[in-house]
């Protein structure tokens, strides 16, 4: 990344023009989340198809490149423009429904803009704490040209790791199509089935979930304004970015500041590549405590100065570099804070005890009679050593939701060297060739005791190498074997760290203390 923000060193024109309008330097992960990923995103949720990102992602032609990187630029302008008009409706939308009694937000508009939905109903999931079905009305036209009934399309997401799909699933009946994951889908439905959609879906909720609330905000480091003036934040800055990349699993870290108020603070609306003016906020300020007398600079997106409340107030914020060099406006490249969350002092209060579920641990050796007393639900079990954090909070929820207790009962992980594991791979493929026969992938990755994931990159090694793999409905059927004549070290290398990568997280997992998981826990 850093080698095509150069235009002397770039391979990929069209990369490098999206880095110098997103003004990124392609030295962090961010660059591409925060910076080129929304950007070509933007293209298909404004113009409903992505055909021409594929070709400023791969043409050589410079002037060609440029055209199309603007053109980007545009559409994400005019997405962060819709989504916050969407944002402000959809709450004026919410101030008359009784959040008491609803489980999950499903609205619909004829005049949303279907790209951004799911935008904004991430926002609101997270803002509300629930899940959020948004969704516009359109006229489908069938092949006789007749006009069918009309539809809402739209999407949804989740919040808490409820999972959305499954429950969207059992009102499939009412729905035209759907699809998607636990935590965020697509769906369209007939509009004359949205109000029984609606009842029927948060009853369903009702049924599974005994309190809902906001996600809780919680902060990884609590610092002053003095710590981050100190070299210019740079110092800080340093020891964080050690932690990259960060995402699902690893979140950006954050930091809480108390007693804090805000001064020099001014708001304006974007401006797009043809200076033409975006309804999408950006509040910039410099943030000041008793621990300095100099202020340190922030800003706040997709907000005004007015939602800043007055006086001292806690911040919850993200630790950024501004590398946007602006000679109009006196810029330079600086260290500054992205505002995530902040509330008066006047405000804070205890926090509310959220459902915990009771963790057993039935490990070997730790627990070698898993009995349970009559008077206590029989525990959900948990037999397969988890990889991440976020499987083992699936099954936290799942717990919680049921009302049972969780016990966590995998045994040690068997973890063959890579090599021997990928040499079963290719045992076990040799005998489907010969003997004709087919398998399942679960088949499969219970057999050889890898995930899903792994089991895909392992098949693509092979073929890679010259086995002919085919599957259908889930079924692997191995039609041929030709030997490639160039050795793929590269692909193989690339299985072999997956699995020492796998079998390090189960054995961390497996050795995870239970005091330590309980602390994780929900």
């Amino acid at each position: 990344m850093q080698k095509q923000a150069s235009l002397s060193t770039t391979t990929r024109p069209g990369v490098a023009k999206l880095l110098e309008l997103c003004k990124r330097s392609g030295d962090r992960p961010t660059d591409i989340s925060f910076g080129l990923g929304p950007r070509i995103n933007a293209v298909s949720r404004i113009y409903g198809n992505a055909r021409f990102c594929v070709e400023l992602l791969t043409s050589q032609d410079v002037e060609r490149c440029t055209t199309l990187a603007e053109e980007t630029e545009l559409a994400n302008t005019r997405r962060q423009g819709l989504q916050r008009q969407v944002a402000q409706q959809v709450i004026a939308k919410l101030a008359h429904l009784d959040l008491s009694t609803t489980h999950v937000i499903v609205l619909v508009d004829d005049q949303w803009p279907v790209g951004v939905l799911g935008l904004v109903a991430g926002q609101m999931a997270q803002a509300y704490g629930r899940p959020t079905i948004l969704l516009s009305t359109e006229r489908e036209d069938n092949v006789t040209g007749n006009a069918s009934p009309r539809l809402a399309r739209g999407s949804a997401r989740s919040v808490n790791q409820l999972d959305l799909y499954t429950l969207v699933q059992g009102q499939e009946h009412l729905l035209h199509s759907f699809g998607g994951h636990p935590f965020a889908l697509g769906l369209s439905l007939p509009l004359d089935n949205l109000s029984l959609f609606t009842e029927a879906i948060n009853r369903q909720m009702r049924q599974q979930v005994i309190h809902l609330s906001p996600p809780v905000l919680t902060a990884d480091l609590s610092v002053t304004v003095a710590d981050l003036n100190q070299d210019g934040g740079k110092d800080l800055f340093k020891a964080l970015k050690l932690l990259e990349p960060c995402g699902m699993g690893n979140p950006i870290p954050r930091l809480y500041l108390a007693n804090c108020w805000f001064e020099q603070v001014w708001h304006r609306n974007l401006r797009d590549a043809k200076n033409q003016e975006v309804r999408f906020l950006k509040t910039e300020f410099m943030l000041r405590d008793d621990s300095t007398d100099q202020g340190f600079p922030g800003l706040w997106w997709g907000h005004g100065k007015g939602d800043l409340p007055p006086g001292r107030c806690d911040l919850i914020v993200e630790l950024d570099y501004n590398s946007f060099t602006s000679q109009r406006q006196r810029k330079k490249p600086h260290y500054e804070i992205r505002l995530i969350a902040v509330r008066s002092c006047g405000l804070a209060t205890q926090l509310p005890t959220l459902p915990r579920p009771s963790i057993l641990d039935w490990r070997s050796p730790h627990a070698p009679s898993p009995g349970n007393p009559q008077s206590q639900p029989a525990p959900l079990v948990l037999k397969t050593c988890p990889s991440n954090w976020d499987e083992l909070q699936v099954w936290c929820h799942r717990a919680l939701q049921a009302s049972q207790p969780l016990a966590i009962a995998y045994g040690e992980p068997d973890c063959p060297p890579p090599e021997q594991l990928f040499q079963q791979l290719v045992g076990v493929v040799k005998y489907l060739l010969r003997t004709g026969h087919s398998a399942t992938r679960s088949q499969l990755c219970q057999k050889l005791n890898i995930s899903p994931q792994l089991l895909d990159l392992g098949l693509q090694t092979l073929y890679e190498l010259g086995f002919e793999i085919v599957v259908s409905d889930q079924n692997i059927h191995v039609m041929g074997y030709q030997l490639n004549g160039q050795v793929l070290p590269t692909v193989l290398t690339q299985f072999l760290s997956a699995v020492r990568e796998a079998q390090f997280r189960q054995q961390y997992f497996f050795q995870l203390p239970l005091a330590n998981i309980q602390a994780i826990a929900p």
